[in-house]
Formats: C-alpha cells, sequence, structure tokens
C-alpha cells in the first residue's frame, strides 16, 4: 500500500542525520583504538597517516556529500574533535571534516561539469 504524499513529506520534514553521523563517529573512534596501538609501536608520521586515510578518513569521507550539510553544529563539533585527536596521535596537520566536505562537494561538481550525459548537467540559455 502506498502512503499519501502528504504523510510522506511530514516524516520528511522530521528527518536528520543524527543517527547516521553517531554511526560514523562510533566507527571513526573504533578505528582510532588501532592507530593508537600503532602509534605506541613507534610507527613513522607517514605510515600512520596511510593507515588514517585508508581506515578513518574513508569512514569519514563516505557519502559526506550527503549528509554533511545537514549536520547540527554539535555533530560537527563531534567529528571535528575525533579529527583533532588523529591530529595529535599523528602529528601531522590534517585537513578538517569542514574541507573534507569542501573538498568532495567540488570534485562532485567538476565530474558533473565534465560529463555532458549527466542528469545534473544543463547549459545555461545562453549556451554557457
Amino acid at each position: 500500500m502506498t502512503r499519501p504524499w502528504w504523510v510522506i513529506s511530514k516524516n520528511m520534514e522530521n528527518f536528520t542525520w543524527s543517527l547516521n553521523t553517531s554511526s560514523i563517529s562510533k566507527k571513526a573512534q573504533q578505528r582510532l583504538y588501532f592507530l593508537q596501538r600503532l602509534r605506541k609501536v613507534h610507527l613513522p608520521p607517514p605510515i600512520l597517516t596511510m593507515f588514517y586515510r585508508g581506515t578513518i578518513e574513508s569512514v569519514l569521507r563516505s557519502c559526506i556529500t550527503a549528509w554533511f550539510g545537514d549536520c547540527t553544529v554539535s555533530e560537527r563539533k563531534t567529528l571535528q574533535r575525533i579529527v583533532k585527536t588523529i591530529d595529535k596521535i599523528i602529528g601531522v596537520s590534517l585537513p578538517s571534516i569542514t574541507d573534507m566536505y569542501t573538498t568532495r562537494c567540488i570534485c562532485k561538481a567538476n565530474s558533473i561539469v565534465d560529463d555532458p550525459t549527466h542528469t545534473l548537467f544543463t547549459l545555461m540559455p545562453s549556451g554557457k
């Protein structure tokens, strides 16, 4: 049975990304434990950075263009706190969560502009 449009739209008004954000922060914190263990065995910062990019940053960036724009300030602070902790563990400056979001949005926009067959690619009436 299909629901009427007003029921669906009412549910969409209450839609938040808090469950997704808390799940992502939990996954990142779980992987943070392993980064701390690697730091204790005195691995060099390039190796720790590679581990971070492969295990933790990939979790943080997962579909970030879909959910990060609707996160609350407290959710963004929680995610940024994880990145700052990793900064301290590795000893290397890493991009903030907002920088990750901006970079991914720019990459997505460039891929749309470069692909004329993309459904979101439309020229302006002037042809530009």
